[in-house]
């Protein structure tokens, strides 16, 4: 299959249309900017629509409009901007509207910084809205997975009438690697519960307001029901050398990267360590760490927030098993010499050594800092 060299914000955009989006509203802002340019560039070609909104607030509402008229829609923007379109998440939320929405992490809280972090974590995966919903997120390391788990969202934002978060920090976002793209794409389908303004929908009633009680009740009912269904179905984790593994190293986007690189020279080291990176951040693969569990004395949490993914990870282990946990934030990003020291130290103290480590050289610590 071909390859294309892209970022990982324009795999976003051509996988989207490949999977029959036909609409995109957002503002630009870094380091999201290069999904808005792309779906500038791509979405009218593909006979579908781009509007640069005035702001995050005003593009989340056409974002509703769109989906409401069954038409597959995203946008996409990073930390402060997604703080604005929390209100009309919910509401899309209530509603029951798919849709597909990029968040490509940078430092905060407040303006914060340009630089990629993973801080995003909470306010997107516990739902930064208000009311008792929630929303699906994929959380992609690579370019490639970029597109595949773009796509893999329409699929679920249809499948469940719900939001789906595509989360990736701004080193996803903006490395460059090649990708391979599905050769067929997929046309769009108006939905039967839309509202198109046509005779046929026009009994169709698309709204988030229920003032009785119990309906109001009865539908929250109903959402849970298919939040309930989404984790026994739809929980995706990445295991590597995982099997029997007695330290287990936790992280996702980028820090899975660096994670797959640590667990690699460790092994080779004589150390017993596996990785497991969660895929889905909700619904959050808690079997997955149940069943590693079982034979794992050790997990390590590592991630560029302030334990954001560790409070999940516990939670997940129930006590089963001790966590530990390494993170940097403001945009540094763990190095592959820290985490390694930390895994080490963890294997000294766990009795996980198989036989004594060799010190690093201070050529090999001096790179390995580059």
């Amino acid at each position: 299959m071909r390859k294309q060299l892209m970022k990982g914000n324009e795999a976003i955009v051509k996988s989207a249309i490949l999977a029959g989006c036909r609409a995109f509203y957002g503002y630009p802002i870094t380091p999201a900017s290069e999904i808005a340019e792309a779906a500038a560039f791509y979405m009218q070609r593909a006979g579908g629509v781009f509007l640069q909104a005035e702001s995050e607030v005003a593009a989340i509402n056409m974002l509703y409009g769109a989906a409401g008229a069954g038409v597959r829609a995203m946008t996409a923007s990073s930390g402060p901007g997604i703080s604005l379109m929390q209100e009309g998440i919910s509401y899309m939320a209530g509603a029951e509207l798919p849709c597909v929405i990029a968040d490509i992490t940078r430092g905060g809280p407040g303006l914060g910084n340009i630089a990629a972090e993973q801080g995003d974590y909470h306010q997107v995966v516990k739902g930064g809205g208000h009311g008792n919903y929630r929303t699906l997120v994929l959380a992609p390391y690579s370019v490639q997975e970029m597109a595949d788990l773009t796509a893999q969202a329409f699929e679920l934002a249809d499948r469940y009438r719900n939001p789906v978060f595509v989360l990736a920090d701004g080193f996803i976002g903006q490395m460059m690697e090649p990708v391979a793209f599905p050769q067929t794409a997929t046309a769009p389908v108006e939905p039967e519960w839309a509202v198109t303004g046509t005779a046929k929908t026009r009994t169709n009633l698309i709204g988030s307001l229920h003032l009785d009680i119990d309906e109001m009740e009865a539908h929250l009912r109903a959402m849970e029901a298919k939040y309930r269904h989404a984790e026994q179905y739809e929980t995706r984790a990445e295991e590597w050398s995982a099997d029997e593994a007695e330290i287990v190293l936790v992280g996702y986007g980028i820090v899975g990267r660096i994670l797959k690189a640590v667990t690699a020279e460790a092994r080779a080291d004589g150390l017993n360590v596996g990785l497991l990176r969660p895929i889905t951040l909700y619904p959050f693969p808690t079997m997955h760490f149940r069943r590693l569990a079982e034979h794992a004395r050790l997990f390590i949490v590592v991630e560029m927030s302030n334990g954001q993914l560790l409070e999940d990870v516990r939670l997940a282990l129930n006590g089963a098993r001790p966590v530990e946990f390494l993170n940097r934030m403001g945009g540094n990003v763990p190095s592959h010499h820290e985490v390694l020291d930390f895994v080490r130290e963890w294997a000294r103290r766990t009795g996980v050594l198989r036989r004594e480590l060799p010190a690093i050289a201070p050529e090999e610590e001096r790179m390995a800092n580059v």
